[in-house]
């Protein structure tokens, strides 16, 4: 389980520090079969040279009698290894292995999928635990909506830590489940910006969910970087009474 500390502002801007929690989910099915449950191991299957073009070019086109005078592709020494320890190598685009890291660099892409710019990465800090706080903006939106909106990434429940911010979260969660909807979270002075989780973490909308049962309640912080739209054809076609 994961634990962070958030820096909140309600709709009021009164703020408090509470604590970000990640949701655990129940464990899935598990592979197995009589009671034993199934590990998955690797295996060498070919040694080096002995691929399909290796071979080729070695006898100069098919090779099918050679497979069946004298396994020429079969290397006794290491076929049928157990692969325990790997490490990664990094290649080049023919396939040669490179003995220094490559250079990094971002590109930005357009809402159509163009190249807009090329340049060095650039640090992003972490808006979540900021000295401003991350902002209550007022955005309501139906729970359905949202989900029919959104893609969400993952769910943190917020939690609090003492008295105080059992109250400051309680209440947050009252409004929210009176009107049954999500409110927009946002950083930065505007509360416009992006919710980012740790250095060069990827930005997210946040949206709160409430629920309430007494003096318990339930925070809710869904997280999306995917909004889902319809294909601009599919929109002209319903605009035009086609849709079936």
């Amino acid at each position: 389980m994961t634990v962070q500390r958030m820096h909140l502002a309600n709709a009021s801007n009164r703020d408090a520090t509470v604590l970000a929690v990640s949701i655990s989910t129940p464990p899935g099915p598990t592979s197995g079969k009589e009671g034993q449950r199934v590990t998955f191991r690797r295996y060498v299957t070919a040694g080096e040279g002995l691929l399909d073009a290796d071979l080729q070019a070695r006898f100069e086109g098919a090779y099918d009698k050679q497979l069946v005078d004298g396994d020429p592709e079969v290397d006794l020494e290491a076929v049928g290894r157990l692969i325990d320890v790997t490490q990664s190598v990094l290649v080049g685009s023919s396939g040669e292995p490179m003995y220094c890291a490559p250079e990094v660099v971002e590109v930005t892409y357009s809402a159509a999928g163009e190249e807009t710019e090329r340049r060095a990465p650039v640090d992003v800090v972490a808006t979540i635990n900021d000295s401003i706080p991350v902002r209550w903006t007022g955005r309501l939106m139906p729970k359905a909506d949202m989900a029919r909106k959104f893609a969400v990434k993952r769910s943190l429940q917020l939690r609090h830590v003492d008295g105080v911010t059992f109250d400051f979260l309680h209440g947050m969660a009252s409004e929210l489940a009176e009107k049954e909807s999500v409110v927009l979270l946002g950083s930065g002075e505007d509360g416009k910006g992006p919710l980012v989780f740790q250095l060069n973490g990827s930005p997210y909308r946040g949206f709160l969910e409430g629920r309430v049962d007494g003096d318990r309640y339930q925070l809710l912080l869904h997280l999306s970087n995917m909004e889902l739209k319809r294909p601009a054809k599919l929109d002209a076609k319903i605009d035009a009474g086609e849709e079936s």
